[in-house]
């Protein structure tokens, strides 16, 4: 077939106005080594957005080693002819960009992975990792001078990993701003249970081994993944309100106190869902693991981690991080009082709702306690600063400003903004000034003076 002049006209200007297009579009560059998070410059990475990880892994608790696999399928934000992912201390021995060799380079925990073509902007790829070694928890006086990451305990492992140790048994974009789905597959001796996010997918014996299948359908920051191994006593049913929920207890504190954790946290999570909104993940539960070294629990995503069995105001404040912290997660981490003021002033809710103390009188109890020259007012809760960001102002004067808005606006006002906050931001990222214009346009009230005396201002308030 033969084209006509005028047609033959058109081809050659479709084909300039192409050629130009071509040459407009960006050159590949670089990803950016961090998302630019100011307490972890270089957690995250740039260039790419983390869709979901298969991890495999297999660990060894007699000489500690971990030898894992993991498949990210990310999709480029740019066109990159590099881009990086965050793991420390492990020894890479492979890495392929939809199943090709690509060249690696390594400076501390950056890894920069450069693969044989350019990733076109809005391109979906995989890169697999395979690596090994043996895995150290993180210190300093971040997470209250405790170790925390990749515990070893007497017959396994205690995993928890906020707010940057996820980057020491995967490699990822170990940032909240970055989440993904996950597969985590589990092999352990057997006789030990592997105990990870979301819904068991199989379980089986073969040789001397447990394999367990682990799936996380909801998008989940990577600090909050788990890989906790160990005995455990497993009880599995139902919520009063049909929430699937999963209990390991380590046998060791099956006895150590009398909190039915069980119990608890399927009663708080039914009272959650009335006051936050829908539970937002597929199953609930809990990880009690007898681990001493770790002065904490985690709000680990469907399943808080618990390195003791704690006492009942513990499990409704990490079970409270599910909508805020999880489902709604920071955007940077100066924003931690949205997790932590929220899941603090959810103890105090609850304690209300047991008819054991007003929020207004846990409210005057933590004002009270402190005198106003104690430090613990000159803590900018909306900025803590990295090393004092889970200082107890942070949980506490977060609750008392949740407080002090409740009474600003009234309870109306207030049990609306809290199911709306969770619902415009599930599974997403928010920030302070998100909730600030949230609260304003709920309860239609200025409300500037009340968030820079309590977020952004230190000293003791006046009431």
């Amino acid at each position: 077939m033969a084209l006509s002049r005028s047609a033959r006209l058109g081809t050659l200007a479709t084909a300039a106005a192409s050629f130009l297009v071509i040459a407009a579009a960006p050159a590949p560059t670089a990803g950016a080594p961090g998302i630019g998070d100011p307490y972890f410059p270089q957690l995250g990475n740039g260039g790419f957005d983390a869709r979901h990880y298969d991890l495999d892994i297999a660990y060894d608790p007699g000489t500690g080693r971990l030898d894992g696999r993991t498949t990210l399928t990310a999709r480029a934000t740019q066109n990159l002819s590099s881009f990086d992912l965050d793991l420390q201390q492990l020894e890479i021995t492979k890495i392929e960009v939809d199943g090709r060799r690509a060249q690696l380079t390594r400076d501390g925990d950056e890894v920069t992975v450069t693969p044989r073509g350019t990733l076109a902007k809005g391109r979906e790829f995989t890169v697999t990792v395979t690596y090994g070694g043996i895995p150290e928890p993180l210190g300093g006086p971040i997470v209250f001078g405790s170790k925390y990451g990749w515990m070893k305990t007497a017959d396994g492992v205690f995993v928890a990993c906020e707010p940057n140790a996820a980057s020491t048994w995967f490699p990822s974009s170990d940032h909240p701003a970055d989440k993904a789905t996950y597969d985590i597959r589990i092999k352990a001796p057997k006789g030990l249970t592997g105990v990870s996010n979301g819904r068991l997918v199989s379980t089986y014996d073969w040789g001397d081994s447990t394999y367990t299948h682990w799936r996380e359908s909801r998008p989940m920051a990577t600090y909050l993944a788990t890989a906790t191994i160990g005995k455990f006593d497993v009880r599995t049913g139902r919520t009063p309100g049909g929430i699937p929920i999963y209990v390991a207890i380590d046998p060791v504190l099956k006895n150590s106190n009398n909190v039915d954790v069980y119990a608890v946290t399927a009663a708080a999570t039914d009272y959650w869902s009335q006051v936050f909104g829908p539970y937002p993940f597929e199953e609930t539960g809990a990880i009690v693991d007898d681990m001493p070294e770790a002065g904490f629990s985690l709000e680990v995503q469907s399943k808080p981690a618990y390195s003791a069995v704690r006492n009942e105001t513990t499990i409704v404040h990490e079970l409270a991080h599910q909508w805020f912290g999880d489902s709604v997660s920071v955007d940077r981490w100066k924003d931690i009082w949205l997790n932590e003021g929220f899941a603090t002033y959810a103890q105090w809710l609850w304690a209300e709702h047991q008819g054991t103390r007003s929020a207004h009188d846990s409210f005057l109890a933590a004002y009270d306690a402190r005198p106003a020259d104690a430090a613990f007012w000159q803590i900018k809760v909306a900025d803590p600063q990295r090393d004092t960001m889970f200082a107890s102002a942070v949980y506490q004067r977060g609750a008392m400003t949740l407080q002090a808005l409740r009474e600003r606006i009234g309870d109306e006002a207030f049990f609306r903004l809290l199911p709306v906050w969770t619902r415009l931001h599930r599974y997403g990222n928010a920030d302070t000034a998100d909730f600030i214009r949230l609260a304003e346009r709920i309860s239609g009230q200025q409300l500037d003076d009340l968030f820079d005396t309590w977020l952004f201002t230190t000293g003791k308030p006046t009431l």
